[in-house]
């Protein structure tokens, strides 16, 4: 059995403390770089966070997701919108991989060319995390909170499995749809409109 099976079927994310090995940047970057079929992220607290892959669904929707956001990014043009390679590194400390995420332009810009070519400085102002079905949903939401704690404006959880769509603000709690045939981006991205049809 290879590693991506051996992953697949093992109760996931995986976390590992490597508080004691004193990872830095270089290093983690690297860690990625030669494990590209696994996502690794880092949390807060130092743990190693490992998940496999996503399977041929889970890829399908999250490409039709991204190019959603891609489109409406081109044609708004007051920011930009990143896949599920990038890597952010959070003001906590955590450096995290959304499945998509938008950036305001002006933040963007003002990051110098290095840190524009590695792991991104800061945290989206928007993100959007697709549960696959190797994802714990508790796992996913504590992410969702995060990223709202370390200055996100908008996150949103897509689970089709139950065919609901979390949605995250700052100060506001946490909101739940059923079924939703589409969800609005207003205000903070003004005229985009997920659509959900090809997702569930």
């Amino acid at each position: 059995m290879d590693r991506q099976s051996l992953l697949s079927e093992t109760s996931l994310p995986v976390a590992l403390d490597i508080n004691s090995v004193g990872i830095t940047d270089e290093l983690f970057q690297q860690l990625c770089q030669d494990n590209e079929d696994l996502r690794l992220e880092l949390s807060a607290y130092g743990e190693l966070i490992i998940t496999p892959g996503a399977g041929g669904n889970t890829g399908l929707r999250n490409a039709n997701i991204t190019c959603q956001v891609t489109s409406w990014a081109r044609s708004d043009a007051t920011g930009l919108s990143f896949d599920s390679s990038t890597m952010f590194c959070l003001p906590n400390g955590a450096k995290r991989s959304p499945d998509t995420a938008w950036v305001r332009r002006v933040r963007w810009n003002a990051l110098t060319e290095e840190e524009q070519e590695g792991f991104v400085p800061l945290c989206p102002d928007f993100v959007l995390e697709l549960r696959s079905t190797t994802d714990s949903l508790m796992f996913l939401q504590d992410k969702m909170q995060e990223y709202i704690a370390n200055g996100a404006h908008l996150g949103l959880l897509i689970d089709p499995a139950s065919r609901q769509v979390y949605l995250y603000r700052p100060n506001q709690t946490e909101e739940c749809l059923d079924d939703p045939q589409s969800v609005k981006g207003d205000p903070l991205m003004p005229g985009f409109v997920l659509e959900l049809k090809d997702i569930w």
